[in-house]
């Protein structure tokens, strides 16, 4: 069952993008559709954390593979997968709300739910503030506004420290592996690069047009970054393709270093907790360089 969890959480920064919804479906909740539920079925992992953080996790019937946190989450009935919802088992658990992934959900899986009776509401979590309102949204939905404000409040003022903290370092060049062959990144619109940003770090690849891109080899050694990032639970090493050149800065400083999957693949509160971790490895990064030897 990890490894199944791992590689979700490995490939849910391109799940992200691999998937894209009507934006009609997508905005924020208006008056129309602010009918109360009582009876919630979450279809991504990090929805039903959402849940869980506004102070509706009792509110929740049934879940999607993968979802393991909170604990709580872990005796919930699953009801499919990312791209697949067992709609007997739905039936049976006579939810009132489902809450659907705006850019991991497939639109045609929302179509069939919606047509068939059921009420779907779509949460985008793409940037950082996303997260905020994506808590509002399922406050409002749940009944649980006045929660779920205070939750999107914290998770704001958590991110703004951090943001103050790191204001005057100097900056460094990142590049965040998301996946090494093929060879997939991130540009400038991700959550992750914001987080980046926070940190005091730059993106090497912010500029790209696509969410996820897919980048070459050369493409990562021409823009030489200082520090390779990955997610903690891949199933290998990470930066063993990158030894092959040693002259990558990266390299000469020795800056190789993971983060906590769960934290940074999931689109929750817990970003706060992975931006720390983030500043962290950036501040030693900065130090590795400047203790490096020069280049003879």
């Amino acid at each position: 069952m990890s490894l199944y969890r791992n590689l979700y959480c490995f490939f849910s920064l391109l799940i992200l993008c691999s998937c894209e919804l009507r934006q009609s479906v997508d905005g924020n909740l208006t008056a129309t559709s602010a009918a109360t539920a009582s009876r919630v079925v979450t279809l991504a992992p990090h929805l039903a954390e959402l849940v869980f953080a506004v102070g509706a996790g009792d509110m929740l019937v049934g879940v999607s593979a993968y979802t393991d946190y909170p604990a709580q989450a872990l005796s919930l009935p699953i009801v499919g997968d990312a791209f697949m919802v067992d709609q007997e088992r739905l039936v049976l658990l006579q939810p009132d709300l489902l809450l659907g992934w705006a850019s991991g959900t497939p639109a045609h899986v929302v179509d069939q739910l919606r047509a068939v009776g059921f009420r779907v509401e779509t949460v985008r979590t793409r940037s950082l503030d996303d997260v905020a309102r994506a808590l509002e949204k399922i406050g409002a939905l749940t009944g649980h506004a006045a929660s779920a404000s205070d939750a999107a409040e914290t998770y704001r003022r958590a991110l703004s420290n951090l943001a103050d903290k790191h204001a005057t370092a100097p900056s460094i060049r990142v590049f965040y592996q998301i996946s090494q062959q093929p060879i997939y990144t991130i540009n400038g619109n991700h959550y992750v690069s914001e987080l980046i940003e926070i940190c005091g770090g730059s993106n090497i690849f912010a500029d790209l047009g696509e969410l996820a891109p897919l980048v070459s080899e050369e493409a990562v050694l021409e823009r030489d970054p200082e520090i390779l990032l990955a997610a903690s639970d891949v199933l290998q090493d990470p930066f063993a393709n990158w030894q092959r050149w040693p002259e990558l800065a990266a390299n000469r400083y020795q800056n190789h270093l993971l983060l906590p999957a769960a934290e940074i693949a999931r689109a929750t509160p817990r970003l706060v907790k992975a931006g720390e971790v983030l500043c962290r490895a950036l501040e030693r990064a900065r130090l590795n360089r400047q203790l490096a030897p020069e280049r003879s």
